[in-house]
């Protein structure tokens, strides 16, 4: 069943109960053209195959390896445009916040605050976003363990907020790679969260010499037909028109024609697996 606040959020849409829901856009906001093609792409997708869909793109991107990598339009500009896209295409956003502060700044602008995995601890940012009122969706840490994840729940909880996503996103597997433990996901839904897998983040290969990120995407179906197998309750997917152009993660991201086709698929599994 799809968790009654992302049912309030999606309220809008018409899609399958017993289905998984789909956080996707692109990786940042690079423009209006590409926020409104992507927003518009996938929504037609979902509604064909009955997902609840919430729209994602970073505002800014503060967790860059390189000075010189692209990091937005500006807060208020790229704010406004996933603003604009959620309300012509009535779509639930989010988009990830990295300091306390931005938590009150972001919050009338999206639905989901997103916690990025290497800020999962930081209890006065944790507890920023709790008190908006808005969903929380934290991405686990990737050198945490998913039971682990207990702490950043209760901190949100003690704040007064129980609208709580996790996120699995992969663990550091030696200086260049990650590796998926599927363990956690039940794991983290013992929290009595509804547990996102990260199908492309989970696929990176940080830390390279270039300092650009590196990244797996032919295997973008691979992780989220095992989580959806596993029991994830959403899957998080990147995806750009042309993610060799993209200017920020392009090397982990998934094309936008291809992903009709792997959600027709992952639909299917579902349903075998419920």
């Amino acid at each position: 069943m799809i968790p009654s606040f992302i049912a309030d959020l999606t309220r809008n849409q018409s899609y399958d109960q017993d289905n998984f829901f789909l956080i996707a856009g692109p990786c940042v906001v690079e423009s209006e053209d590409l926020v409104m093609e992507v927003a518009e792409r996938v929504s037609g997708i979902c509604k064909k195959l009955g997902i609840p869909y919430i729209f994602k793109a970073s505002y800014r991107k503060a967790n860059r390896t390189s000075a010189g990598s692209f990091t937005g339009i500006g807060d208020d500009n790229g704010l406004a445009l996933i603003k604009k896209a959620g309300e012509r295409f009535q779509l639930p956003t989010t988009s990830d916040i990295h300091a306390h502060e931005e938590a009150a700044m972001a919050a009338p602008y999206i639905d989901i605050l997103q916690i990025p995995a290497f800020l999962c601890r930081q209890t006065d940012l944790l507890i920023a976003a709790a008190e908006t009122g808005k969903v929380v969706n934290v991405k686990k840490g990737q050198f945490l363990s998913g039971p682990s994840m207990k702490f950043a729940v209760e901190k949100i909880r003690k704040a007064g907020n129980d609208k709580i996503i996790l996120t699995e996103r992969g663990t550091t597997f030696g200086y260049q790679d990650l590796v998926v433990d599927y363990r956690n996901i039940p794991w983290m839904q013992e929290q009595g969260v509804p547990v996102v897998m990260d199908c492309t983040h989970s696929l990176q290969q940080p830390n390279q010499t270039t300092g650009v990120t590196g990244g797996n995407p032919q295997l973008i179906g691979t992780i989220a037909k095992a989580a959806i197998a596993a029991g994830a309750d959403g899957l998080f997917i990147e995806t750009h028109p042309n993610p060799a152009v993209a200017k920020s993660d392009g090397a982990n991201m998934l094309q936008l024609d291809l992903l009709e086709p792997l959600l027709e698929k992952l639909v299917k599994l579902r349903k075998a697996v419920i």
